[in-house]
């Protein structure tokens, strides 16, 4: 499984910003896509997950202003981000878990900067 990620850049506070997540390769009919992001200093955290059964989860820094959603291609995601803040600046990086052999496997994208800045 591959997932490539774009959609990052720079941006003013209070602006938007759309990332998009493909993945390719065996990907199973189950799994969770997710977005999390990293600074230097601090560890990767979750922004936002959703289920390939349409459930969401997000994290308290992204709720009201930030949207995951599925393409119509089940192998796609997007991560809205509205009202865009100083500390949402980070490496942001889609995850695709499925299972493999019974295991709950992890998949990474190479990360793409999102910078929030007057």
């Amino acid at each position: 499984v591959q997932l490539q990620a774009f959609g990052g850049g720079f941006v003013q506070p209070g602006g938007s910003l759309r990332l998009s997540c493909v993945a390719s390769g065996n990907i199973s009919s189950t799994n969770v896509m997710a977005w999390y992001r990293q600074t230097l200093e601090k560890r990767r955290e979750l922004v936002a997950r959703i289920l390939s059964t349409g459930g969401t989860f997000y994290a308290d820094t992204a709720k009201g202003r930030f949207t995951i959603t599925r393409g119509s291609a089940e192998n796609t995601v997007y991560l809205q981000m509205n009202s865009l803040k100083p500390e949402d600046t980070a490496v942001y990086y889609c995850n695709l878990a499925q299972p493999i052999d019974h295991k709950l496997t992890d998949f990474w994208g190479q990360g793409t900067e999102v910078i929030v800045s007057s």
